[in-house]
């Protein structure tokens, strides 16, 4: 018996990265899994993948960003299996920079997908966990929520920091509806995230930070995240938060 028997979960951003790797690992426990992404040959792949280790999965594309197509990439995952147990919201964009050379539409995007997304799809998962009875709602957010990088982190992290209060807010009205809430803060992670920042003196820079800092791996959030869902349904774990070793700040 795995872990997560008759569980469905959600992975946002699936098609890399930590939602890859998380959709890996909560299907090797027995989860049934909606994989939402933009690229949809990606994650055609992953689901194939999944299904050949015995897994089963769905896909659902969808630029998350539309929030009406956020709530129905919920509702078409919870038709499918008949139940969503776990959503993982994990997509989203680093668009670092000074605040003197930022770029007005990577904040609007960073605001929302990184946070009026996220705030949505949890909205539509409470509502169908609320019917059901149980449920939990994992929040990616960073250090970066909870500390600057000045003359990089500006957008960023007033994105993360809102994933952050939002999160607790969640945390505290999902408890009548006896759901689980966690927010999980990674430092440096080598994944696309780097590599799509736009500012080119400030990509240069980060991508040089990551290797430098022996950055983590998408496994090592997703062995994170399963940890949370895993643990006894008295037990919520409220915040992990996971730093390369010789990351400092």
């Amino acid at each position: 018996m795995t872990k997560l028997d008759e569980k469905v979960a959600l992975v946002s951003g699936a098609s890399s990265g930590i939602g890859e790797a998380t959709a890996l690992v909560l299907a090797a426990e027995g989860a049934k899994v909606g994989l939402v992404a933009r690229r949809e040959e990606r994650l055609k792949a992953l689901k194939n993948t999944i299904a050949a280790r015995g897994g089963q999965a769905i896909s659902v594309v969808a630029d998350l960003a539309d929030l009406d197509l956020a709530q129905q990439a919920v509702d078409q995952v919870q038709n499918a299996f008949g139940r969503l147990d776990i959503l993982v919201n994990n997509a989203g964009v680093m668009y670092l920079s000074p605040i003197a050379e930022a770029k007005v539409a990577d904040w609007q995007r960073m605001i929302q997908l990184d946070l009026l997304s996220l705030m949505t799809l949890s909205k539509r998962a409470l509502h169908h966990m609320q019917t059901q009875g149980s449920g939990h709602i994992i929040n990616i957010s960073s250090v970066m929520g909870r500390t600057i990088w000045a003359g990089r982190s500006a957008g960023y992290s007033a994105a993360k920091w809102g994933v952050g209060a939002f999160s607790e807010v969640l945390r505290q009205e999902a408890i009548a509806f006896n759901v689980r809430v966690t927010l999980i803060e990674p430092g440096a992670v080598d994944t696309e995230l780097s590599h799509n920042i736009t500012n080119p003196a400030v990509k240069e820079e980060v991508l040089s930070y990551v290797a430098n800092v022996n950055a983590l791996q998408s496994e090592d959030v997703a062995s994170a995240i399963l940890y949370a869902v895993t643990q006894p349904s008295r037990v919520n774990v409220n915040e992990i938060m996971l730093r390369p070793l010789k990351q400092e700040f």
